[in-house]
């Protein structure tokens, strides 16, 4: 651990405290002032669903279009 050297060490410790004030600080400014966050937040829209489609037919439906389509069988 000797040849690191000091200056390595404090650099690293450095490291760590900006690691670490980062997320608090902006975990503090956005908690704080929840019109931050609704500023940042309200200028993406994050999720878009695309136009509602036609919805399939019920099981119902479909038996009934099932035994339509035997009996034309049965028929022909």
């Amino acid at each position: 651990m000797s040849s690191v050297g000091t200056s390595k060490g404090v650099l690293e410790i450095a490291k760590f405290g900006v690691y670490v004030a980062v997320p608090i600080v902006l975990m503090y400014t956005f908690a704080n002032n929840s019109t931050n966050i609704k500023k940042f937040m309200g200028n993406r829209s994050y999720v878009v669903y695309p136009k509602e489609a036609p919805r399939p037919p019920s099981p119902e439906e479909l038996r009934e279009n099932a035994r339509e389509l035997a009996r034309k069988r049965n028929i022909a």
